[in-house]
């Protein structure tokens, strides 16, 4: 069966949720407020008995209250914080001594934020990826609460299509980035935080904010054009 007859046989299927954890409890403000300024809207924060708040988020904010489009943010559980710090104390990780294996990771994930795992939002509008953008660039040169803590990457649409490239020369995002998406007509900017945990050793988050132009069924969410 194929893609389109398996899409006409069964009913539509959205993604429900993504669950986030911070790792300490006194950087549950800050990421929350992260992902405020990314653009999300939070319509729930409780208190948790154990430490911490929960908090709820959702990317429509049109319909805040659907059963998708969730992003769930909670403290890290003990037990997964218990066997984090005991497969970094195997590794000797930040010491002297550290296995060249943290190293290579460390440096596999700086060349392409997309390595491990991470969190990709679509935006409607490039005006709008480009103010959340800059407002997160804001908060880590102006709030100390985000100094040193979040890395920012672009990746450029793929040169060609006139249209795109003169609005992107035009970007206070993307004008003069050199480096290139994997598939055509569409951007993405990146934001590594270690104010959001996961990975196999509780590092930072890689937030993805993607922009496709309208008209194209080749872009870079549908199609990739380069090997990884």
């Amino acid at each position: 069966m194929n893609i389109q007859s398996t899409l006409r046989a069964e009913a539509a299927l959205t993604i429900s949720h993504v669950n986030l954890h911070y790792a300490h409890p006194d950087d549950g403000p800050a990421a929350a407020l992260l992902l405020e300024t990314a653009g999300l809207a939070k319509t729930q924060e409780i208190d948790l008995p154990r430490g911490g708040v929960f908090y709820r988020f959702t990317t429509n904010a049109l319909s805040p209250f659907e059963g998708d489009n969730i992003v769930y943010l909670s403290p890290l559980p003990a037990a997964t914080a218990a066997l984090l710090a005991a497969a970094r104390k195997a590794l000797s990780f930040g010491t002297a001594d550290e296995h060249p294996s943290v190293a290579a990771y460390r440096a596999a994930q700086a060349v392409d934020p997309e390595y491990n795992f991470h969190v990709g939002f679509l935006h409607k509008s490039l005006d709008r990826l480009e103010e959340h953008y800059l407002a997160l660039k804001g908060l880590e040169a102006d709030d100390p609460r985000f100094a040193g803590r979040l890395k920012f990457l672009v990746n450029r649409a793929q040169p060609g299509e006139v249209e795109i490239d003169a609005r992107l020369d035009a970007s206070p995002v993307f004008a003069g980035v050199t480096r290139h998406t994997y598939g055509r007509n569409g951007v993405q900017a990146f934001c590594e935080t270690d104010l959001i945990v996961d990975g196999p050793l509780g590092g930072g988050v890689v937030l993805e904010f993607d922009y496709v132009f309208p008209g194209y069924n080749d872009h870079i969410l549908a199609v990739s054009t380069t090997g990884r």
